[in-house]
């Protein structure tokens, strides 16, 4: 991938992960280059299937399109960060982003968002003055 397609995904995402808005600047930890819809299902290395992502989200979603929404039990598609708004799917309670809807619940979930690790890493963080 070249140099300038990658600074271009990380500029449109604002240098955050565009499932779980952690900040690039305070971690250590490399941010990839996601495959919305992943290379074995049919997805290309083009601007408009590729999103940045955190190392935690983009190794929990791999090459998955759908999981588990809790609330209903039913299958959900993940979110999609070129089709879908953010705001209309997550919500944040405190350092916890919450699933407004099947996608939201289902992206949370099959992403680890959630974990107590990083709920307490984003709560520090937000205590600091950390916008996500």
């Amino acid at each position: 991938m070249s140099p300038r397609l990658r600074n271009q995904i990380r500029q449109r995402a604002d240098f955050r992960c565009e499932y779980c808005h952690f900040p690039e600047t305070v971690t250590e930890l490399r941010f990839q280059v996601d495959h919305v819809l992943a290379e074995k299902h049919g997805g290309q290395a083009v601007l408009s299937n590729l999103s940045w992502a955190c190392f935690r989200c983009n190794s929990h979603k791999g090459p998955n399109m759908a999981g588990l929404d809790e609330d209903t039990g039913k299958m959900a598609r993940l979110f999609h960060p070129r089709e879908d708004v953010w705001t209309q799917h997550f919500r944040w309670s405190g350092s916890r982003l919450v699933g407004k809807t099947s996608v939201g619940r289902a992206t949370v979930a099959v992403l680890g968002i959630n974990r107590l690790d990083v709920v307490l890493l984003r709560r520090s963080l937000m205590a600091e003055g950390i916008r996500f």
